[in-house]
């Protein structure tokens, strides 16, 4: 590996690390927004649609960004929106304003959709490049930033820091990162060089056109399913534990740290799983494993064993999103709609999840409620088999296995891998 795709990966690592951070920032303080806000849970509900119908707007402009611009010039957009978002929920939560913070979060989630589309875009080139499976390991850094943020949530709400402030630090720290990344990253990666018209025309096309492959929507469906399994956690774990099991907001950060670094752990190490036994048996384990988590965070008796169980849902929800993203980029021709297109699923869980469960959770409960996760999660078992592709089997020779198998880079025509004129020029950061 040159030094270029180096600095290439490491930036990538670099700002996934970053945003989890920034996301689990959010997370962790809920509880303290909710109560600064005097809202009820089906209001926070409300407050929380923004930063889904944000993320959504953000991973639908994503794709046709990425294909306009390339994928540098969508990463420093997503990151511009997402330093305003943070620091204008900081500015809401100080008001405190509900529909500031509504703001806030939709212009968050933008940033986090435009930008994480982008940077499994540019994942998927990076495998191509090197020859080895990487976006199990970037959505790793996710899990490790949300580890991180986990942990500093945790702290500042022992120490009743205000939520503006944390906020308005993590939008500092992300907003280097960002830099650091834009600069580290080589421009055009996933970029139509069509006519600006017969590129429009074949960005919409090409959009529809995919979704005709059966298989497709299958795997849709599955990283649907996982999204939903990790949004849940993501934006109703800490109120779980606060209202259902009547423990402190410095206990729900902590079970929510718990499961991101299950998350963390379970996307570090699914790569030898995924080398051994293939995407559909990893996935479907995964799915199982996260299924029985839920049922016990569901009827547990305790909130030390909800606790236990937070940690089987977070490895069980660790490898569905990247390994069925990684799946969808398996073409030779449509790798980059195809991943727009998926995850475009993965984040439609995050705009109807927290509403709907807000809702549904003043009725029954957010324990009760999170038997819909469970259901959708065991759809999404029943349906890995689509991750099946001829590459699955590990190659005798060990040289090639699940997820490392070459593919075409989105929006490369050749292989970056055997030419060398098909390489990213070095970019000095």
């Amino acid at each position: 590996m040159d030094a270029a795709t180096r600095r290439w990966r490491a930036a990538l690592f670099l700002f996934m690390l970053a945003a989890g951070t920034g996301m689990a920032s959010w997370v962790a303080r809920t509880p303290a927004v909710r109560d600064g806000l005097d809202v009820s849970t089906g209001a926070m509900g409300l407050v929380l649609f923004g930063l889904s119908t944000g993320s959504m707007a953000g991973v639908t402009a994503s794709g046709p960004l990425v294909r306009r611009h390339g994928g540098r010039a969508t990463i420093l957009g997503g990151t511009v929106l997402i330093v305003a978002g943070l620091l204008v929920v900081a500015a809401g939560t100080a008001l405190p304003r509900a529909a500031v913070v509504f703001g806030g979060l939709a212009l968050f989630g933008g940033g986090m959709g435009m930008s994480e589309v982008a940077f499994n875009i540019e994942g998927a080139a990076v495998e191509t490049v090197i020859g080895r499976s990487v976006l199990p390991v970037l959505h790793g850094c996710f899990s490790l930033g949300t580890v991180v943020g986990a942990l500093l949530g945790m702290a500042l709400t022992a120490a009743a820091l205000p939520v503006g402030w944390h906020l308005a630090l993590v939008a500092v720290l992300i907003a280097a990162a960002g830099i650091r990344a834009v600069l580290a990253i080589p421009p055009g990666t996933g970029k139509e060089t069509a006519p600006a018209a017969t590129g429009r025309e074949e960005a919409r096309g090409g959009q529809l056109r995919v979704w005709r492959d059966r298989r497709l929507v299958l795997i849709g469906v599955i990283v649907l399913a996982t999204a939903f399994a990790e949004g849940a956690a993501n934006d109703w774990l800490p109120l779980l534990m606060v209202d259902g099991y009547d423990v402190s907001a410095t206990v729900g950060s902590l079970t929510f740290l718990l499961f991101a670094a299950s998350m963390t752990l379970g996307r570090f190490v699914g790569g030898p799983l995924l080398e051994r036994y293939g995407r559909v048996l990893a996935v479907r384990l995964s799915c199982v494993t996260a299924a029985l988590g839920l049922a016990v965070v569901i009827v547990a008796p305790s909130p030390v064993m909800a606790g236990a169980a937070a940690v089987l849902w977070g490895l069980g929800a660790s490898l569905g999103f990247p390994v069925t993203v990684s799946a969808a980029g398996d073409h030779p021709h449509d790798a980059a709609a195809r991943v727009a297109a998926v995850s475009t699923a993965g984040y439609f869980a995050f705009l109807v999840g927290p509403p709907s469960l807000g809702f549904l959770a003043d009725h029954i409960g957010l324990r009760l409620t999170m038997g819909v996760v469970l259901v959708l999660v065991a759809v999404a078992a029943a349906l890995a088999g689509a991750l099946r592709t001829e590459h699955d089997a590990p190659d005798v020779d060990g040289e090639q296995g699940p997820g490392t198998h070459p593919r075409t880079a989105p929006g490369a025509a050749r292989d970056p891998g055997t030419d060398p004129d098909a390489r990213p020029a070095p970019v000095t950061p």
